[in-house]
C-alpha cells in the first residue's frame, strides 16, 4: 500500500470518526513522519510507508478518533513564524491570537524613536505564543516577561523560548496576574488572550475544547469578565504614561471592556472585530501626561 492509498484511507476512517477537516488531518500526519511540510507530501505518496511510520500513524488516528485536537496529537504547531511545541498543558494558539500580536507590535513601532526599551508583559502566556512572537518580530531591544499561574504552562513556554532560539529575549515567571508588579510606572505593554468564556458556556464548548484544553485557560467566570475586571485596574497602576493595554475578548464583550477601559481612566480605547464581525480585541492606552 502507497503512502497515497494510505492517506484515502486514513482520511476516510478519521471522516467516519467526526474528526473535523480528516483529509488536512491525515496529511498533517503524513507531513509529520516525512519531515516535511504538508505541501511537501506529493514527492512521497506512490511510495510505502515503512511499518514504524503506519504503526505511529494508527495510534495518531486512534487518538483523534477519541476527540484530541490534532494539535495535541501533532505535539507542535505554526504560530506565525514560529513553529511551538503544542500540549494539554496550554491553550492551542489560534488565528485570532496572531492578530492580537499584530495589534501589539504596530502599538510597539510607534512608540518615539528616542524612548528607552519597553517593557512588554504577557499575562497568561500559555505557549508563550504571544510574547516569543513580539520577541521574535520586534527588531528593537525590549524587556519581555510572559506570565501564567499555572506552573505546567510556564514550564511549556520556556521550553519553546528554548526551541525557538529566544531564551535570552523573553523571561518566564509563575505568577497571578499582575500581583509581581507593584512597582508604578513599569510597564510599556500589557497584552493578553485570557479566559473569557463563561462558566456556564464551558460546558456546551465543541467537546475538542472543553475536554482537552485546560479549563484554566477557558473559564473566565459567570460571565466570561472576571479576568479583565481585575486585570484592566491593576495595569493602570503598572503601566508608565503613553503605556498601553491589548486584549483578546469574547464575542459581546465589547461594551463592557470599553465601560471598564473608560472608568479606569484609560485613553483611546477601541473595540475591534475578528474577520468574522465579531468583538475580538480591546485596546486602550494611558495619556503621556499621565
Amino acid at each position: 500500500m502507497t503512502w497515497r492509498e494510505t492517506l484515502d484511507r486514513t482520511a476516510a476512517y478519521l471522516a467516519g470518526k467526526n474528526v473535523p477537516d480528516a483529509t488536512v488531518a491525515a496529511e498533517l500526519l503524513a507531513a509529520r513522519l516525512l519531515k516535511c511540510g504538508r505541501g511537501f507530501l506529493a514527492p512521497h505518496l506512490d511510495a510505502t510507508p515503512p511499518e514504524r511510520h503506519l504503526e505511529a500513524l494508527r495510534r495518531a488516528m486512534a487518538r483523534l478518533a477519541k476527540g484530541e485536537p490534532i494539535q495535541y496529537v501533532l505535539g507542535e504547531w505554526d504560530f506565525r513564524k514560529l513553529t511551538l511545541t503544542c500540549d494539554s498543558r496550554a491553550l492551542i494558539p489560534r488565528p485570532e491570537t496572531e492578530e492580537l500580536v499584530t495589534r501589539a507590535l504596530a502599538f510597539l513601532k510607534s512608540r518615539p524613536s528616542d524612548a528607552p526599551p519597553p517593557v512588554v508583559v504577557d499575562v497568561g502566556t500559555g505557549t508563550g505564543c504571544i510574547a516569543l512572537s513580539i520577541a521574535s518580530e520586534y527588531a528593537g531591544p525590549a524587556a519581555i516577561v510572559g506570565i501564567d499561574i499555572s506552573p505546567d504552562a510556564v514550564a511549556l513556554a520556556a521550553s519553546n523560548a528554548a526551541r525557538c532560539g529566544l531564551s535570552e529575549r523573553v523571561h518566564f515567571v509563575v505568577a497571578d496576574g499582575l500581583d509581581d508588579f507593584d512597582e508604578p510606572e513599569a510597564v510599556d505593554l500589557v497584552v493578553s488572550n485570557p479566559p473569557y468564556i463563561s462558566t456556564s458556556d464551558c460546558a456546551s464548548l465543541d467537546p475538542r475544547i472543553r475536554d482537552w484544553e485546560p479549563r484554566l485557560a477557558l473559564d473566565g467566570g459567570p460571565e466570561g469578565l472576571d479576568f479583565y475586571e481585575r486585570l484592566v485596574p491593576d495595569a493602570m497602576n503598572v503601566l508608565k504614561p503613553g503605556g498601553g493595554v491589548f486584549f483578546e475578548i469574547g464575542e459581546g464583550q465589547g461594551p463592557t471592556l470599553e465601560k471598564l477601559f473608560f472608568e479606569c481612566g484609560f485613553d483611546n480605547i477601541r473595540i475591534e472585530k475578528d474577520y468574522a464581525g465579531h468583538d475580538r480585541y480591546a485596546s486602550a492606552s494611558l495619556s503621556s501626561a499621565g
